[in-house]
């Protein structure tokens, strides 16, 4: 079973965007070391993760999930289209677009945010807590506004 850390990619998009708009200052790769080019970060992002599929300024894209970054670094609930299929989520200002049904562990969630559950009807999407116990489900199609903290991993479906 593939573990991705989606915190990392948020951190690593956010990285990305930074890297992109001011290209003369460092940005802070995941692993805590200084980068000055977005094909720097973009390195770190893609090290040791499964089948990487794109990046850009804007957009880590892998087996399963792709993280969107706004330019001023806040996606609105506008920009939460959510293909079929997907579970789509607004976190600190990044959308999380999941399409691949496996556990995803998660850290450093918080706030609240728009979610919309727009898998195949009945599918049931599950968010847990550190110990791994069910927080919260959704079953498709639902939208709504979420609390992420403390969600620890969650599963699409």
């Amino acid at each position: 079973m593939n573990i991705i850390k989606p915190a990392t990619l948020l951190a690593a998009a956010t990285a990305l965007i930074a890297g992109s708009t001011v290209a003369a200052t460092a940005a802070t790769a995941p692993d805590g070391t200084r980068v000055t080019s977005t094909q720097q970060v973009a390195d770190q992002v893609l090290a040791g993760s499964p089948k990487p599929l794109q990046v850009s300024a804007d957009k880590v894209t892998y087996d399963g999930l792709t993280v969107t970054a706004a330019p001023d670094g806040q996606i609105g609930t506008r920009d939460l289209a959510c293909g079929y299929g997907h579970l789509c989520m607004i976190v600190k200002g990044q959308k999380f677009d999941f399409y691949k049904c496996q556990k995803w562990n998660l850290t450093n969630w918080t706030g609240d945010g728009p979610f919309t559950n727009n898998q195949t009807p009945g599918t049931v999407a599950k968010f847990y807590n550190k110990d791994g116990s069910v927080r919260w489900t959704s079953t498709a199609y639902q939208a709504g506004t979420a609390t992420w903290d403390p969600i620890w991993s969650l599963r699409p479906c």
